[in-house]
């Protein structure tokens, strides 16, 4: 017994045929002829007939089934099949479903002659002259055999069905005079049609989307062709195709079944999408993504969902199982610094992923560069030390997300005296005000572009960054300002087991030898220097801009209590405590339980105090390494070495297990 009855004469009708099938769930099909039955083909849900049924028949029909669901996905003209079925649902107490085509609003639709029926149609070409294709259907052929020298001058277009032949034979259209095929036709198919037999007008009834409609007045429109556009016979209220299913979904319980795509449409311009992104969005049925996204590739027949945050796109999906292919699209390439990452985690591996042209591809080919050696960033939606990549690295890359991005960027490069770096900036790039730009950074200081911006820099003078740390002794501005010396720094480092993107505190910084190098090594991270004396401070500002460490932020004051506001470290190095190493630690430990710290010792009260700390805190892999430097000092002919005081290196984990 079948659930659903559905009254399939369109292609509107064929579509709900598919999606009950593959849903799965029981439906009887009526179509009108056998070849609408050969289109859907044999499927165990679906019970598929042809015969044309009167009003007691659909009753019979409802009935036998219990009173299903019945669907008229009729076509806009069959107004008699309409009348019958909803009579027969009314009799039996069947729901009934009307479901109607899409059509185009009159102000959309240009210069063209709109009539209410075929027969205007006749009366309004009998007044013209010139070559006429008529796709109204067979059904209405006779009707253009009143017009003078129809045999020639009307072209008829009709299914091509045995019995349909026949009949448009008898009635005098013959040969080249009479079309049999089956539609919808492209708009570049109708095109090819009009010219090849020079018509001046083109006869339809207002069939919708499906229907071809808009296919053939563009076509018309191309062609110079006159459209004869034949209004609907009754005046319908009804559901469209989607909405349709939208009940189906929700009566039945169907889970969602889409297909979904995550489509990079590039830089927003429709001729840089590709053309599987193309066919992909004009196949979709629901398009999701950001305003901007949409509105470059979204087509008037399209429901769309503006949205960007994964989670809402991962439950809308989920809350609307009647679309079949979503396609949510995202600028650029989907591999590239894309929602695209978060979008699979969400959504899983079976959704299809189709590239596109990211932005490094597209601007570096504007500017003629190369980019297989260039970093690759982006300060859109997160932090890079942009600065620092400049520094280090001969040829940088970011996308950009704010209007002043630029200008702050060309400011700090000027501060650090990096003046003679050349940049290159991108705005709306593929859009018909693209812009692009060459400068140096005294060039963009007062810059203010559009946030949709990359930029690229070309530093010919970098530093390249040492495969180890351990920046010697006498590049460092020092006056009196106790210092950790190179060798000590080294180990002390290497203890510190830092990562690229880590929270350091250097604390009692000093000259700020120790937080220079965990700036220059922790380049996508930040570092903290808590410094309470005024010369050191003064030091460590020059430090900083000499080693051009944007990433290091001076703090003034003493620790603990200087610390308080930041934000928790990763690591944290103890150069000077001022007796106050116990709250110090504590305070670490309670703004990260697993803080990597490392501590130096000269003092052995510093040492007691320290040990004290590792027996009483929350801490685990403990470490106190004691490192005795000597260097040479020449003395005459002679190299004597001098040592110099021992220190002591003590290391430890924070251990959020025992803190618990």
């Amino acid at each position: 017994m079948c659930k659903v009855i559905v009254f399939a004469g369109t292609t509107e009708g064929r579509q709900l045929a598919q999606f009950l099938e593959k849903r799965q769930v029981p439906a009887h099909i009526c179509v009108a002829t056998e070849y609408g039955e050969q289109l859907l083909g044999e499927n165990e849900n679906l019970e598929i007939s042809h015969e044309r049924l009167n009003q007691e028949q659909i009753e019979e029909l409802i009935l036998k089934n219990n009173k299903p669901l019945v669907i008229d996905a009729t076509h806009p003209y069959a107004a008699e099949v309409t009348k019958n079925i909803k009579a027969a649902c009314e009799n039996t107490g069947a729901e009934y479903l009307r479901v109607l085509r899409e059509n185009q609003e009159n102000a959309d639709l240009g210069d063209y002659v709109y009539v209410e029926t075929v027969e205007a149609a006749v009366d309004y070409l009998g007044k013209t002259t010139g070559n006429i294709l008529a796709t109204t259907g067979s059904k209405e052929a006779a009707k253009y055999t009143v017009l003078s020298d129809f045999e020639n001058r009307v072209f008829l277009r009709v299914l091509s069905l045995p019995n349909v032949v026949e009949e448009c034979s008898r009635l005098g259209f013959q040969g080249k005079n009479l079309l049999c095929m089956q539609g919808p036709f492209s708009k570049e198919f109708n095109i090819a049609m009009l010219r090849q037999l020079n018509c001046k007008y083109m006869v339809t009834k207002m069939s919708g989307k499906s229907g071809g409609f808009l296919e053939k007045l563009e076509a018309a429109r191309a062609c110079g062709c006159t459209l004869v556009v034949v209004g609907r016979p009754l005046k319908e209220t009804g559901v469209s195709l989607q909405e349709c299913k939208r009940i189906l979904c929700r009566s039945f319980s169907l889970p969602s079944q889409a297909e979904i795509s995550l489509v990079g449409i590039g830089m927003g311009n429709t001729d840089s999408l590709t053309k599987e992104a193309e066919k992909t969005i004009q196949e979709a049925d629901l398009l999701i993504g950001a305003s901007r996204m949409l509105e470059s590739c979204e087509k008037k027949e399209q429901d769309i969902y503006v949205e960007y945050n994964s989670e809402k796109i991962a439950s809308y999906i989920q809350e609307h199982p009647e679309y079949e292919k979503i396609a949510v699209v995202l600028s650029g390439d989907v591999g590239f610094h894309s929602g695209a990452k978060k979008l699979l985690a969400v959504l899983g591996n079976q959704v299809k992923v189709i590239c596109g042209i990211s932005s490094v591809a597209y601007f570096m080919s504007r500017i003629q560069k190369s980019w297989d050696d260039t970093v690759l960033t982006s300060n859109h939606g997160e932090e890079a030390n942009l600065l620092s990549l400049i520094r280090q690295n001969k040829k940088v890359f970011s996308i950009l997300g704010k209007n002043d991005s630029v200008s702050e960027l060309a400011k700090k490069l000027l501060a650090y005296g990096m003046d003679e770096v050349v940049l290159y900036v991108g705005e709306r790039l593929s859009y018909a005000d693209e812009k692009i730009q060459k400068g140096t950074p005294e060039t963009f200081a007062d810059y203010e572009g559009d946030s949709l911006s990359v930029l690229y820099v070309e530093n010919e003078n970098y530093r390249q960054q040492s495969a180890t740390h351990g920046i010697r002794d006498e590049e460092f501005l020092r006056d009196k300002v106790p210092m950790t010396k190179e060798e000590v720094r080294t180990v002390s480092l290497s203890k510190l087991r830092l990562f690229e993107n880590s929270v350091c505190y250097d604390i009692g910084a000093g000259t700020g030898s120790v937080a220079i190098e965990m700036a220059l090594r922790a380049y996508k991270g930040k570092v903290y220097a808590i410094e309470k004396k005024e010369l050191a401070v003064e030091l460590l500002k020059k430090n900083k801009e000499q080693f051009q460490a944007d990433n290091l932020e001076i703090i003034e004051g003493l620790a603990p209590e200087a610390m308080k506001a930041l934000e928790a470290p990763t690591h944290a190095f103890i150069g000077g405590s001022s007796g106050n190493m116990k709250e110090i630690m504590e305070l670490l430990l309670e703004k990260n339980s697993k803080v990597r710290i490392v501590i130096n010792c000269i003092a052995l009260e510093s040492v007691s105090e320290a040990l004290e700390c590792l027996k009483t805190l929350p801490v685990t892999d403990t470490e106190i390494v004691q490192m005795t430097v000597s260097k040479s000092k020449t003395v005459g002919r002679y190299h004597m070495m001098m040592g110099e005081n021992p220190i002591y290196i003590i290391s430890c984990t924070g251990n959020c297990q025992q803190r618990g």
